[in-house]
């Protein structure tokens, strides 16, 4: 993987994504991912700068990254960043799972099973003794 070190800027960026969460990234942390590990021994964080890149959601025991488009991700040249973002990344030996935030609003529990299913598939494969049971 490639080194990159975070400036500054980029952590103070990171905060404010933090701080200033949108509503679909609020109801997925705190209605199914910040209670993970508790369940099945397996943690997600928020906003974690990975190289040059701020990502919404990432497992580092499934080396999966999940994130959540609002509207301004359709526009052409948000897509084409998105879409360099996640070659980048996956080059990196990351998976970008995407979900619009409409998606999440409609079928909040079917994205939450794509997640879980996802997440469970990646760590059995890069770190097979570390799952918990389902309670």
């Amino acid at each position: 993987m490639a080194e990159y070190h975070a400036d500054d800027e980029m952590k103070q960026r990171r905060y404010e994504l933090k701080v200033n969460k949108t509503d679909p990234e609020a109801d997925l942390w705190y209605g199914f991912l910040s209670d993970f590990r508790d369940r099945w021994g397996i943690r997600y964080t928020r906003q974690k700068i990975l190289g040059k890149y701020i990502v919404d959601f990432y497992c580092p025991k499934a080396k999966l990254i999940v994130e959540l488009d609002g509207s301004h991700h359709y526009t052409p040249t948000q897509k084409k960043y998105d879409e360099e973002r996640t070659a980048w990344l996956e080059s990196q030996g990351y998976k970008v799972i995407r979900y619009s935030n409409l998606q999440l609003e409609e079928n909040f529990e079917g994205v939450c099973m794509d997640i879980w299913r996802m997440t469970m598939e990646r760590a059995k494969k890069y770190s097979p003794r570390r799952i918990r049971q389902t309670k």
